[in-house]
C-alpha cells in the first residue's frame, strides 16, 4: 500500500502540466510564410492583460532588431523587440478582449482584439485582430522551457 502511494506520487508530481492559462511566452507564426516570426511574452497586471516582443526571427542580413517605422506616436522608430503589443485585454466569458488591444508592427496599426485558449489544446492560442466585421485570427503556440 506505501510503495502504491509513493509510485501515485511520483507520477503526479512528475506528469508534465497542462497550463489553462494563456500566459506565458508564445510563439508566433508569419501568415504569408508559415515560418516563426516571434516569441511574445504574455502578462496579467492589475488583472488585465499584457504582451510584448521578446525576440524576432529575422533572415541574417536583416536588422534583428528593427525600428517600428510605421507606428505613430510614441512607438514611432522605436525597437520593435520589447514593445508592448497587446494592451489591457479583461476577461469576460472565456475569452481576453479589449478595443484597440492589439499592434501589428508590420504596418504600425492599431486593432480590436479578442483571444482564447483552444478548446482541444491549450498549448494553442487563438488570437484574433478586427476592425468591425473584418477580422484575422492567427493561431500562436505556447513556447514550453
Amino acid at each position: 500500500m506505501l510503495l502504491a502511494g509513493i509510485i501515485s506520487m511520483m507520477l503526479f508530481v512528475s506528469a508534465p502540466p497542462t497550463s489553462k492559462t494563456v500566459v506565458g511566452k508564445w510563439k508566433t507564426i508569419d501568415d504569408k510564410t508559415n515560418k516563426v516570426k516571434s516569441i511574445v511574452q504574455i502578462y496579467k497586471k492589475d488583472g488585465k492583460l499584457y504582451g510584448k516582443i521578446l525576440k524576432l526571427f529575422k533572415k541574417p542580413d536583416e536588422d534583428q532588431n528593427p525600428l517600428c517605422t510605421e507606428c505613430t506616436g510614441e512607438l514611432h522608430n522605436k525597437h520593435i523587440i520589447g514593445m508592448q503589443i497587446i494592451n489591457g485585454l479583461e476577461y469576460d466569458d472565456g475569452e481576453w478582449y479589449a478595443d484597440d488591444g492589439i499592434l501589428d508592427p508590420a504596418n504600425g496599426k492599431v486593432y480590436d482584439c479578442k483571444l482564447w485558449l483552444d478548446e482541444d489544446n491549450p498549448d494553442l492560442l487563438q488570437v484574433r485582430g478586427y476592425i468591425l466585421f473584418v477580422f484575422r485570427t492567427q493561431t500562436w503556440y505556447r513556447v514550453k522551457e
